[in-house]
């Protein structure tokens, strides 16, 4: 899986989400590109504790969480946790 169409899935499975995916490191030879990071900002998260955000994130990703995805480094955000973070 590509770090696009993994940020397909996620935008695609979570209502007016953002999600940047990137390779935090090299590529294993034995599980090219299945490391990912993922930053998630949805007012979707608002209200939610850190794991049902994350399980979130988890569900949007599917099935390939456990066939093309070996790992995936997560950090979510709410618009407005977002904004703050960045300054």
């Amino acid at each position: 899986m590509s770090t696009e169409e993994v940020e397909a899935a996620i935008e695609a499975g979570i209502e007016d989400c953002e999600a940047t995916v990137t390779t935090p490191r090299a590529p294993d030879p034995d599980h090219e590109d299945a490391h990912f990071a993922a930053v998630v900002v949805s007012p979707a998260f608002e209200g939610k504790s850190l794991v049902q955000q994350h399980e979130l994130v988890y569900d949007a990703v599917g099935d390939a969480m456990t066939r093309e995805v070996h790992a995936l480094e997560i950090k979510t955000y709410t618009p407005e946790e977002y904004e703050e973070h960045a300054e």
